[in-house]
C-alpha cells in the first residue's frame, strides 16, 4: 500500500482515498498510505543481488483527498514512501497552505505536545511504559514538515512516470524476484487468491523489492505531523495505531522505521492499515514487515488486495483502440459496459480483436484522446484502493504485465505537452469558471468537476472534448 511519499497522479474519477479502503470514490478510505517520492524519480543504477536498483516508484500514502485532483500529472502530494519510492500514494486533505511555508514550530513546543498527547494515548489503551518509551528519543524534525508543505507544486507527466515505474531495469529486478522468491509467491497465491505477478510489482513500485523501506523513525516522524496540526487528527490516529504496533510486540523501537510520513515495510503500509490487514504468514507470532525476508509484507499486501474483493486470473485492464468519431463523454468511470457491448461502439483491443468479457469495463484515457486508451475491469478498482491515482494502478498493473512477459504499451503519449504546474491549474479553473464553464472551485486539482468544465469548453470550440486538461487548453482560455 503506498502510504508515504507518493506521486498523486489524478484519477478520472478525482477522487483519493485513504489507505485500505474499498474505492478511491469512497470518502471514507481514510487508510491509504501517504506517500511523497520527493525530488528522485530517476532510476538508480547500483549494483544489488537481483541487479541495478531501480528507485521505487510509489505515489505515497494517502489520506483522503479533495474530489479535484490532477487526472494528467503525477503530483507529489501524498506522504510516506520513502524518498526512493515510485508510488504515487494517495494522501491526506492537501491545505491550501503556502506550499514553501517555512516551519515555526520547536523542539520545545513539541515536548509540551507530547505531554499533552500523553493521556490522548492512554485512553485510547496505550500504557504509560509504552508511551514513555517510544518517545525516549522523538524529536520534532522540521525537515519533515518542508516536505509536507512542499508537495503541490511537483508533477509529473503520467508518461514519464510510466517509463519509470516499468523501466528496464525495475522490470528485469521484478523477474528476478519472481524467481527468488517464486515458492513463498506460490503459497501466497494459492492462500489468498491474489495474482503473484501483482503482489511484486506493488513491492517493485513502495520500495524498489524492498531496497528504500524508508529509515525515520516511524514515531518521531508521525508525532512531528500530528504536532504540526495541519493534518493533525489524522496523524495522530495513525501515531495512536503505531503505539499500538509496538506495544503489540510485533516490532522493537529500533527497527520501527519507515518514510517521513510513516508508511512502513516492503509495500508501505501506514500503521492503521497495518493493524487491519497484516498477516503473520511465517507463523512466528509477530506480523514483521520490517525485517529483510518479505514473507509476512507479501502476505499482508495479497491479503489487502484480497480483501477488497480482487478477481483471480482477471486483468486490471486492457490497451484498447478507439475509433474515429468516438463519443469521449463516454470515457467515464461511471460509464460500464460488457467489452462485447464496447466492441459495438468499436473499441477493441490494441491489435483490433474483441477483448474477452471479463466482466463490466470502463475506458480510462490517462491523457487524453492524443495518448494510450484502457478498458478497465474491476481489478483496476482494487488497485485503487492501494493508492487511488491512476498512474499508480496503470504502474501496478503495467508493471505485473511485464514481469510475465507482456509487451509494452503501444500507443503514443503526447510527449510534447508537459504537465501543469499547481498555479497553472488554478489559472485554469479561473479562465474557465470566468468564461461560464463552472469548475465550482479554484484549488488547483483537475478531477471530474474541472474535467466536465474542460469537456464544455472544448466543444465550444469544436476541440475533441476528452476533457484533457492540457497547456493547450489552458492557451487556449488564455
Amino acid at each position: 500500500m503506498c502510504h508515504s511519499d507518493c506521486f498523486a497522479i489524478g484519477n478520472n474519477r478525482g477522487k483519493l482515498s485513504l489507505k485500505p479502503g474499498k474505492r478511491a470514490r469512497a470518502a471514507g478510505l481514510s487508510d491509504m498510505r501517504l506517500q511523497v517520492i520527493s525530488s528522485i524519480l530517476a532510476v538508480v543504477g547500483s549494483a544489488i543481488s537481483a541487479g541495478p536498483i531501480d528507485q521505487s516508484v510509489r505515489p505515497l500514502s494517502r489520506t483522503v483527498v479533495d474530489s479535484e485532483v490532477s487526472r494528467n500529472a503525477v503530483s507529489l502530494l501524498s506522504v510516506s514512501a520513502p524518498v526512493n519510492s515510485l508510488r504515487p500514494e494517495i494522501r491526506p486533505v492537501v491545505s491550501s497552505a503556502p506550499a514553501n511555508l517555512v516551519p515555526t514550530a520547536s523542539q520545545t513546543g513539541f515536548d509540551a505536545w507530547v505531554q499533552d498527547f500523553k493521556p490522548r494515548a492512554m485512553q485510547q489503551g496505550i500504557s504509560s511504559e509504552v508511551f514513555d518509551r517510544a518517545f525516549a528519543d522523538a524529536n520534532y524534525d522540521p525537515a519533515i514538515i518542508r516536505r509536507d508543505r512542499n508537495q503541490s507544486e511537483f508533477t509529473k507527466t503520467i508518461w514519464d512516470y510510466l517509463d519509470s515505474a516499468a523501466s528496464e531495469a525495475r522490470i528485469r529486478n521484478g523477474k528476478d524476484a519472481l524467481r527468488k522468491h517464486g515458492a513463498l509467491l506460490d503459497r501466497i497465491e494459492a492462500q489468498y487468491g491474489v495474482d503473484k505477478d501483482v503482489i511484486v510489482a506493488i513491492w517493485g513500485l513502495e520500495s524498489a523489492y524492498g531496497n528504500f523501506r524508508g529509515s525515520n523513525p516511524v514515531i518521531g516522524s508521525l508525532a512531528t505531523l500530528a504536532y504540526d496540526g495541519r493534518r493533525g487528527a489524522f496523524f495522530e490516529g495513525e501515531l495512536i495505531a503505531a503505539l499500538r504496533i509496538l506495544q503489540s510486540g510485533d516490532v522493537r523501537a529500533a527497527n520501527f522505521r519507515g518514510s517521513w510520513a510513516g508508511a512502513m515495510g516492503h509495500t508501505q503500509f501506514i500503521p492503521s492499515s497495518y493493524q487491519r490487514l497484516a498477516v503473520d504468514f511465517t507463523g512466528d507470532g509477530k506480523r514483521d514487515i520490517w525485517s529483510d525476508a518479505p514473507s509476512d509484507a507479501l502476505a499482508s499486501t495479497a491479503n489487502y488486495l484480497a480483501q477488497n474483493g480482487w478477481v483471480k486470473g482477471a486483468p486490471w485492464g486492457v490497451e484498447v483502440k478507439i475509433p474515429n468519431g468516438f463519443d469521449y463523454t463516454l470515457a467515464n468511470r461511471d460509464v460500464q459496459k460488457m467489452p462485447s457491448a464496447w466492441k459495438q461502439l468499436g473499441v477493441v483491443g490494441i491489435d483490433g480483436a474483441e477483448v474477452p468479457d471479463h466482466g463490466p469495463a470502463s475506458v480510462l484515457l490517462p491523457a487524453g484522446a492524443l495518448g494510450a486508451a484502457f478498458l478497465i475491469f474491476k481489478n483496476f478498482d482494487v488497485i485503487e484502493t492501494y493508492n487511488t491515482a491512476d498512474a499508480y494502478v496503470i504502474g501496478v498493473g503495467h508493471l505485473s504485465d511485464r514481469i510475465t512477459g507482456a509487451g509494452p504499451i503501444q500507443s503514443d503519449w503526447p510527449r510534447q505537452d508537459r504537465a501543469l504546474s499547481f498555479d497553472e491549474r488554478k489559472e485554469m479553473q479561473r479562465l474557465l469558471t470566468a468564461q461560464g464553464f463552472d469548475t465550482k472551485k479554484i484549488d488547483g486539482k483537475i478531477g471530474p468537476l474541472t474535467i466536465n468544465a474542460v469537456r464544455q469548453f472544448q466543444r465550444s470550440v469544436g476541440d475533441v472534448p476528452d476533457g484533457y486538461a492540457s497547456l493547450r487548453i489552458l492557451e487556449k482560455l488564455r
